[in-house]
C-alpha cells in the first residue's frame, strides 16, 4: 500500500524518512496528531501547520495526491464553515439576512482547518512509503491487539474487492435498463444492491477465513520484516518531540496569558 496511490506497483521514491524504523514514524505520527489536536490557540496551531507543510516538503509527495487527499479532508470541514459560525453564539461578525455570523465559530472553523490539514500532512509525510504488512507488524510491535492489526490488514486488502464488487452490480443494473431516479424502484434497488455486496463479502470473508485455517493460520501475525531501532531514529524521535513540546509550550503560554 502506497499511501500516495500510485498504480504501478515499482516502489514509492526515497524520502529522508525511509531509514528510519517504521515504528519511529508510527510513533511520531501518532505523537503530532495528539499534539496538534490539542492545541487551542491559533499561533501554535499555525506553527504546527508550518512544521507539517516543512515534513511533507521534505518528503517530496506527488502534487496531485497530496492535493487529492487534502481535499477530499476538507471537503468534510467545508460542512464546519456551513453550520458552525452560523450556529455558535458569540459576537456577531456579519449577518447574513436573518442569521448571525459569530466571530467565535469563525475562529472554531479555522482552527479546525489548520490543526486537520497539518495532522493529514504530518501522516502523509511521515507514512507514505510504509506498505500495509510494514504498518501492521509495526503496530503489533508496538503491542496493539492483533484483532485491530488483522483488521486494519484486511481492510486495506480487501476494500478494493468489496468496491469491485459493487461496481459489478452497477454495471449489471446499467446492462438492465436501470436509471437511478427519486422513485421507489430506484430506492429499493439501490437498497438490494447494497445487500448483495453485504452478503457477497460475508460469503468472501468466510472463504478467506477457511482458506487461512487450512493454511496453518493460528491468529499469530507473522512477518520476514526486521525492525530495529537506530541511532537515527533515537535522534529523530528527540527532535521531533522538542518540536511538539515547544509547540506545546507556547499554546499554554499564550493560553495562561490570555486567560
Amino acid at each position: 500500500m502506497n499511501t500516495w496511490g500510485t498504480m504501478n506497483r515499482s516502489r514509492p521514491a526515497k524520502t529522508p524518512f525511509c531509514n528510519l524504523d517504521p515504528r519511529t514514524l508510527l510513533v511520531a505520527a501518532m505523537g503530532a496528531a495528539v499534539c496538534l489536536s490539542s492545541l487551542k490557540c491559533a499561533v501554535p496551531a499555525c506553527a504546527g501547520l508550518a512544521l507539517a507543510v516543512a515534513l511533507a516538503a521534505a518528503s517530496g509527495p506527488p502534487l496531485v495526491p497530496l492535493l487529492r487527499r487534502l481535499a477530499a479532508a476538507n471537503f468534510f470541514i467545508a460542512f464546519l464553515w456551513v453550520t458552525v459560525p452560523l450556529t455558535m453564539p458569540g459576537e456577531t461578525l456579519t449577518s447574513l439576512g436573518p442569521l448571525a455570523v459569530s466571530r467565535e465559530g469563525v475562529a472554531l472553523a479555522a482552527s479546525v482547518t489548520v490543526k486537520c490539514n497539518a495532522i493529514v500532512l504530518c501522516f502523509l509525510a511521515l507514512t507514505a512509503n510504509l506498505d500495509a504488512p510494514i504498518i501492521g507488524c509495526s503496530l503489533e510491535r508496538l503491542g496493539i491487539p492483533a484483532k485491530l492489526v488483522f483488521l486494519f490488514l484486511f481492510t486495506c486488502r480487501y476494500i478494493h474487492v468489496i468496491g469491485e464488487e459493487w461496481r459489478t452490480l452497477q454495471t449489471a443494473a446499467r446492462l438492465r435498463g436501470f436509471l437511478p431516479a427519486t422513485t421507489a424502484h430506484t430506492y429499493r434497488t439501490i437498497g438490494n444492491m447494497l445487500g448483495l455486496t453485504i452478503i457477497n463479502s460475508i460469503d468472501r470473508s468466510q472463504r478467506i477465513y477457511e482458506a487461512m485455517l487450512l493454511r496453518g493460520f493460528q491468529g499469530r501475525y507473522f512477518t520476514v520484516a526486521e525492525l530495529k531501532a537506530a541511532p537515527r531514529d533515537c535522534i529523530f524521535a528527540l527532535l521531533f518531540l522538542c518540536a511538539l513540546v515547544a509547540l506545546l509550550y507556547a499554546d499554554t503560554r499564550m493560553g495562561t496569558s490570555h486567560g
